[in-house]
């Protein structure tokens, strides 16, 4: 195997990744299906002119291609790139991120679902406002117009970098071609485009998915040699420290991933408006339980990418020789390597990856457009159905212009998925938190949920920014026994520059512990925590607002309704029907 490991090396760095014709055309042809499925709903499928059927399909939406659609926004360019690569680096741990799914999909389906149908919510937001107050609303959603404009560019750079790493073109050109692409389908076809280009998308995302891992084990000698090789070198020991600064282990995976997951899936617009697209809770159940069933299966064969790829390089690291100049570009590599030598393969994993990053940006602009004219447009402007999708339809092109030139600024992060988790650990606790609060904890009213909401927010931020470039984290070790001699000079310096890079957090900690050391993978779920302590708190502390001193039960989840007591809520229609009767 070291033979053929070295005779692979050799190659690589002989000569530099190109695609082939065939790959050229597999590329082309996926992006020519999504722009296709843009033109057929823009032009020659389209409905009323409205909101509703633009943004969600007129609630005529089916429940398999929701639930696809769900899968591929979750699997986003991000996840195959950076979640093979953690693997790799720092072991299997991340894996549990994966499974808190299991437990996920029935407090989706029973405890927050439930409560948008009944109250017949389209945007989860206005929830906040009806529980709570407006203030908390306009501050949640100011917090979710914030998060996506950050997580815009990275969500079309990642893929972007990867053709360019295959191909050797200049990675803005790559990005402003996609973007456009992806923001002409998003803006003229709606959610319906949105949903049918990620069926497709969702298709080619398998497909790759699986290949690479199965290709790869069986280039090694099988799943045996994998989880041999694997397990020699530490990849599959599971951690089960207690101590806050560990980079990841099975707590503070499991605690932040059920926050972030349920924040995301069930509580972020982005995904909610295709949720309620559905026709009936029925439906949006079903499309829910299809949805983590496709999670599960995806995300594991990525993780299990990871496994393979130290399976294949334990004892000849990419990156400490430099045929590899950062651990986020480690994917494409070890998919050239595998699967270089097919004719058409990489196309179709380049595809794989734009697929992902085009079915979370089109979802995420999309959702974005509806909320910033509703929130923020439509209460200053005379609204017709007609200008408010032209309104969104702008800015959905805005938000792509935007995307390209954002691209220059992501390229400088030095690790993707740690950018990642920084900046949503600031918003998804206090997501997370507040509507729980809401659903949840009857006695909790709007001046102590928001009061809750801010201080997690600020106290979140607080601890983001203080840790700033100051936690590094050792990769796990790797071994370079059977590299060919092939390290030139400009490899050595990238090898000192990732070594360099790689600084121990014990170290940095070792005159003392310091709050601005705690892992990154705990911020969501100390922000969660945070939401739920203040808010409750205060409840007994602050007074409610007289307009809240009754409650409204289907404001709450069902788990939770019938073991409350409560004062029906003032049906404030009555003082209108008591006019019209006079």
């Amino acid at each position: 195997m070291s033979a053929l490991l070295n005779g692979t090396a050799q190659t690589l760095a002989d000569s530099q990744f190109t695609f082939q014709t065939t790959d050229y055309i597999v590329f082309t042809f996926m992006l020519s299906i999504s722009a296709g499925i843009g033109v057929y709903f823009g032009f020659f499928a389209k409905g009323d002119d409205t909101t509703e059927e633009y943004l969600m399909g007129g609630k005529r939406m089916k429940t398999l291609p929701i639930a696809i659609s769900l899968v591929a926004s979750q699997l986003s360019a991000i996840s195959i790139m950076t979640i093979p690569a953690e693997m790799y680096a720092f072991g299997m741990n991340w894996f549990f991120i994966v499974l808190i799914m299991v437990p996920i999909v029935p407090v989706l389906n029973y405890v927050i679902i439930p409560v948008f149908y009944n109250n017949n919510i389209t945007n989860c937001y206005e929830y906040l406002e009806l529980r709570f107050n407006s203030a908390t609303r306009k501050l949640q959603t100011f917090l979710f117009v914030i998060n996506i404009f950050l997580m815009l560019p990275i969500f079309i750079f990642l893929p972007s970098l990867a053709f360019a790493q295959v191909t050797g073109f200049n990675v803005h050109i790559i990005n402003t071609i996609v973007c456009s692409i992806c923001i002409f389908y998003t803006m003229i076809g709606g959610i319906k485009a949105v949903v049918w280009t990620d069926v497709v998308q969702a298709g080619i995302m398998v497909l790759s998915v699986v290949l690479v891992g199965v290709m790869g084990a069986h280039r090694l000698g099988g799943l045996g040699e994998v989880w041999r090789i694997a397990g020699e070198g530490g990849r599959l020991d599971i951690n089960y420290s207690f101590d806050l600064t560990t980079r990841i282990s099975i707590w503070n995976a499991s605690a932040s991933g059920f926050v972030a997951w349920t924040s995301y899936v069930g509580l972020h617009q982005s995904c909610v408006q295709r949720i309620v697209a559905l026709p009936s809770l029925a439906h949006a159940r079903r499309a829910i339980v299809l949805f983590g069933l496709g999670f599960l299966l995806i995300m594991s064969f990525n993780c299990f990418t990871g496994i393979v790829m130290y399976a294949r390089y334990h004892d000849c690291d990419p990156l400490a020789v430099g045929l590899v100049s950062k651990l986020d570009k480690m994917v494409p590599y070890f998919v050239q390597d595998i699967m270089g030598h097919l004719t058409g393969m990489p196309g179709i994993f380049i595809s794989c990856v734009f697929s992902a990053a085009l079915s979370t940006l089109s979802a995420s602009i999309n959702s974005l457009g509806g909320i910033v004219y509703f929130d923020y447009i439509k209460p200053h402007i005379h609204h017709t159905e007609h200008k408010a999708n032209v309104i969104m339809k702008l800015f959905v092109f805005l938000s792509g212009i935007y995307c390209i030139f954002g691209g220059i600024i992501v390229e400088k992060f030095s690790s993707i998925l740690q950018m990642v988790y920084c900046i949503g650990g600031i918003s998804f606790g206090s997501v997370c938190g507040v509507f729980f609060l809401g659903m949840l904890v009857p006695r909790v009213h709007g001046r102590a949920a928001l009061a809750g909401v801010f201080v997690s927010i600020v106290f979140m931020a607080f601890l983001v920014v203080g840790s700033w470039g100051r936690n590094h984290y050792a990769a796990m070790p790797i071994g370079t026994d059977n590299c060919p001699g092939v390290v030139n000079a400009t490899a050595t310096l990238s090898t000192l520059s990732h070594l360099n890079a790689t600084v121990k957090v014990e170290d940095l900690a070792a005159s003392g512990f310091s709050i601005f050391d705690i892992s990154f993978n705990w911020y969501a779920a100390i922000g969660f925590v945070i939401t739920l302590l203040v808010g409750t708190v205060l409840s007994y502390v602050l007074s409610p607002a007289p307009d809240q001193v009754k409650l409204n039960p289907n404001l709450l989840s069902p788990v939770i309704r019938h073991f409350v007591e409560y004062e029906q809520a003032p049906m404030h229609e009555l003082p209108v029907l008591q006019k019209e009767k006079s």
